[in-house]
This record gives C-alpha cells, structure tokens and sequence, in this order.
C-alpha cells in the first residue's frame, strides 16, 4: 500500500522512490492548481501559459531537487508557489528580451500586498526588488515569497521559518513599507 500523507512521501521522493513523486502529483495537484491559477491572475490577460502547463513546470523543477530537506507539505506547497513565481517572472524577462523590452503590460500587485497607491506594478520590479530585499534581510524576503507567492498564512510562514507569529507580522510590516519605497521610487523621480 502506497503512503498517502505528502510528508512521507516527499520523504520517499529524496529517498529515491520514483513512484512515490506520482502519488504525490496525484494528491497535491489540485491544491498547486489553484495556486497555479491564483498566480496567473496577476498576469496579463493574453498570457500563453496556462494553469495546467505552470503546476508541471514548476512540479519537474520541484521533483528534481536532490539537496531539499522537505519539512512536509506546507513547505512543499510553498516552495512550488515561489517556484511558479520564477517561472513567471522568467517568461516575463524572455517577452521583454524578444521585445526588446516595449509593450509589455504592467499587472496590478495581488491584494495581500496593496500598496496603498494602487499602481500597477512590473512583475520584474518585484522580482528585482525582492532580489535587493534578500541582501538587506533575507528572512522579511522570504516572508513575502512564503506571504505573497505561496499564499501561506503568518502561523505556516512561522513555522517554515522557526519563529513566532508575530515575527512574522512584524517582519511583513516592514518588508510590505521596505517594498513600497523601492517600489514607488521610480514613480516619484
């Protein structure tokens, strides 16, 4: 009999299993859907890469991983939500280069974020802005990937990181203050 919990099995997947990264897909899929979905409504509406094709790109990347040590499903979920996000951000930089970076569509930052100006916002400004946040305090950095990307709430975000709740209230605080400044500097000059 096959595990059925997505601990053990992400346990069997670094073990070697093969087939333990099939039931695995078969019980996480609908929830990596969602997030799926949930991520590419903050995209462009034309965008090419649909729902389905983003959970398996992001789901290979995530099953290839030797050096991951899995700390269960939430974990799991979270990091294939920030892997869905450099997916996206990836195509995003490869629209611009074929570009050559005209006409591409600015997309409003999901609601768990609201700057409180409302602008819509480049993916690829986020994307480098958190890059420049990780140098600054890369926990407040994961804190927005576990907090935006990955949906999760401050009580999973704690645990993945080994801190408080309130840390992590804290730590979106000033990371969301942090991101609004980088942000808007451009708008302002």
């Amino acid at each position: 009999m096959s595990p059925t919990n997505p601990t053990e099995l992400l346990s069997n997947i670094s073990a070697g299993d093969a087939r333990a990264a099939d039931e695995l897909l078969k019980l996480v899929y609908p929830e990596l859907r969602q997030l799926a979905q949930r991520a590419l409504r903050r995209e462009r509406p034309d965008h090419t890469l649909q729902a389905t094709a983003l959970v398996h790109e992001a789901y290979i990347k995530l099953i290839d991983q030797t050096r991951v040590d899995w700390q269960g499903q939430t974990h799991f979920k979270a990091v294939a939500a920030m892997a869905m996000g450099r997916i996206l951000v990836d195509s995003a930089r490869a629209r611009n280069r074929e570009k050559r970076g005209g006409g591409w569509r600015r997309v409003t930052l999901h609601d768990a974020f609201s700057l409180s100006e409302q602008r819509e916002l480049d993916p690829l400004e986020l994307a480098e802005a958190l890059e420049m946040m990780k140098q600054v305090d890369a926990r407040q950095a994961a804190v927005v990937e576990y907090r935006l990307f990955g949906g999760l709430s401050n009580e999973e975000t704690a645990r993945l990181l080994d801190v408080s709740s309130r840390t992590v209230e804290r730590d979106w605080k000033m990371a969301r203050a942090w991101l609004r400044r980088e942000l808007t500097k451009g708008a302002s000059e």
